[in-house]
């Protein structure tokens, strides 16, 4: 566990930021002045669920560092990642004179770091910001890279920017106040990673599920640890997703199109999960990996509590998921924001632990996945 708190992503002459893996607050200001932030005005935007648990410890950790802190807070969830909030946000700012070398923070999940990030790309052509995410989904994926936006009636993230913080800080013990789902959906993305990039770090995630299931400290640090060295790795090859940075889309054509006909009342790492099923299901299809893989990955979501059939459990939509047409849910993957040409840029698996981009899957193999996912 030694030295598994701090990474640095890094392009020469783009940017240079520290993600730090902590377990209280106690470094934050240390973490700021590190970067020659603090002296101005800070506004923490976060939401209904997060501000009330974790906004008032963040005002006391911040109070020496800030002339002027203010709190703007959202209602929590996906709907709310809408234009009109970061016009509300937009007005705060304007209200409390903030500058171009004043900050905002982001306290919360990915809804609040997108739309924080955006805001901050987009406010006076672009201020800093500092991430600071609180579910496990957002810790080991949103939160870095650098990735903001919001999304355009029922279509994900269709309005963005490329904006990277100047530092993600996380403290690990904000995992203690997420529900279990919550928990599964970051796992969605932290077994994502593996399958893509890392085969032994999959295996990892396999024999050490009682840990991790049991929020063992150790445990979750080192894999929060490994799933950020991954992305900061991709990130710094390719920070505008022109090149590998695609193969993190893994799951996400069919799970964002499955998320948007159950008008968000699944959750996004549910329909990443189900995504990268159907992902597998292509690759197992055209002789890439085996059906025993393609077991192996279903029973690694079963572990997780994450769903590998969109009739699992009704809890989840899945019952009202299997009565939309499969051409209904083809359809939805059309108007993914990774079309490039007309194609859809599909990611599949040449083997675990490693994916490639593939604009040939055809309409009927998209089906048939579907179809899959539906238990046809």
């Amino acid at each position: 566990m030694d030295g598994q708190n701090r990474l640095k992503i890094a392009r020469e002459g783009e940017f240079s930021y520290q993600i730090c893996l902590e377990r209280d607050l106690s470094h934050l200001p240390a973490a700021l002045e590190s970067c020659g932030l603090g002296g101005g005005k800070v506004c923490i935007v976060t939401d209904t669920h997060v501000g009330p648990l974790y906004a008032e410890g963040v005002k006391r950790a911040l109070g020496g560092l800030f002339t002027v802190i203010t709190t703007f807070v959202m209602e929590a969830g996906e709907e709310n990642k809408q234009l009109s909030t970061v016009q509300a946000l937009y007005t705060h700012l304007i209200n409390n004179n903030f500058e171009r070398r004043d900050l905002l923070l982001a306290l919360g999940g990915g809804v609040v770091g997108d739309l924080t990030g955006f805001a901050a790309a987009t406010y006076l052509r672009g201020i800093d910001f500092i991430q600071m995410p609180t579910t496990l989904l957002s810790q080991v994926d949103s939160s870095i890279g650098g990735k903001t936006g919001v999304d355009l009636d029922s279509y994900k993230n269709m309005v963005g920017a490329f904006h990277q913080p100047r530092l993600v800080y996380m403290d690990l013990h904000t995992l203690d106040t997420l529900d279990e789902r919550q928990f599964a959906c970051g796992m969605a993305e932290i077994i994502k990673h593996g399958l893509l990039r890392d085969a032994s770090y999959h295996q990892w995630l396999g024999e050490a599920q009682a840990r991790i299931q049991a929020r063992d400290m150790a445990a979750i640090q080192e894999m929060i640890y490994r799933s950020c060295q991954i992305k900061a790795d991709i990130v710094e090859q390719d920070p505008t997703e022109k090149g590998p940075r695609a193969l993190l889309n893994l799951g996400h054509t069919i799970g964002h199109a499955i998320e948007k006909k159950m008008e968000f009342q699944m959750l996004h790492g549910q329909c990443v999960a189900l995504g990268y099923v159907a992902a597998a299901y292509i690759s197992c299809q055209r002789g890439l990996i085996s059906a025993a893989d393609l077991d192996m990955i279903e029973r690694m979501n079963s572990l997780y509590q994450l769903p590998i059939r969109l009739k699992d459990d009704p809890s989840m939509g899945g019952s009202a998921m299997k009565e939309i047409p499969t051409k209904e849910i083809l359809e939805a993957t059309k108007k993914d924001k990774k079309m490039a040409q007309g194609q859809i840029r599909f990611i599949l698996l040449r083997r675990v632990g490693e994916a490639i981009v593939d604009t040939t899957v055809s309409d009927e193999e998209l089906c048939r996945a579907i179809d899959h996912l539906k238990g046809l």
